[in-house]
């Protein structure tokens, strides 16, 4: 599994993430989307020079005109809610993608809310045979929910390459997804930045809270 973290690069992302942490910038709802959405887009920007690319003929009103073009049939693929502002940046740019979706969401197995699990309830997705699929969502804790939603995914289809996005993980996450999927070439990791610990409750740390909470307030 290859990694790219941005957080190792200067990058207008750093800026982007830098608010996205503040306690008093994502207060503002609105700019904490943005801010997820902003990130999506140049995340995928970055990520459209891995892409296999081909050069086209383009008519013009006046003549001919050649363009080096992706090949790649994208699928964006997300996690229910938090990754919505996330997919939508990426949306933004690879605007012909098709779309998966999936949900998955962390559950505490005991009253001290030290156990975690994670279940997966609902899946819509084309079919994935042969395709680039990028599997988008913010936050990258334990790995466990991102490794599942792969396995949901590809229930329909193999991807031809896979790539993992996530704003912040940590590092346990990445020790995780390099573990599951070890040395294969056809999956990348791109994160905007690794942190190093999550608490007791599986939070990342420093981390910035609950992304699904700030971006569309709180939940039961």
């Amino acid at each position: 599994m290859n990694i790219i973290n941005f957080s190792e690069q200067n990058t207008i992302i750093n800026t982007y993430l830098a608010e996205l942490r503040d306690v008093n910038i994502q207060r503002d709802r609105w700019r904490f989307r943005r801010n997820l959405e902003r990130i999506g887009e140049a995340m995928a920007f970055e990520l459209s020079k891995a892409l296999t690319y081909s050069t086209k003929t383009v008519e013009t009103p006046l003549g001919t005109a050649s363009a080096s073009t992706p090949d790649d049939r994208l699928v964006v693929a997300t996690v229910f809610r938090a990754g919505l502002p996330l997919h939508t940046g990426f949306l933004n740019v690879f605007d012909h993608a098709d779309n998966a979706f999936v949900s998955a969401f962390r559950y505490y197995k005991d009253k001290e809310c030290r156990e975690v699990d994670v279940r997966i309830e609902y899946i819509a997705t084309p079919c994935l045979d042969g395709r680039t699929l990028l599997l988008v969502d913010p936050m990258l804790a334990t790995g466990e929910s991102m490794e599942l939603a792969y396995r949901a995914f590809i229930t329909k289809g193999q991807p031809a390459h896979t790539h993992f996005c996530a704003v912040i993980a940590s590092q346990q996450g990445v020790d995780h997804l390099k573990h599951v999927f070890g040395d294969r070439d056809d999956i990348t990791l791109w994160v905007a930045v690794v942190d190093p610990i999550l608490n007791d409750r599986s939070y990342i740390v420093p981390g910035l809270g609950d992304a699904g909470d700030l971006a569309f307030g709180e939940k039961l």
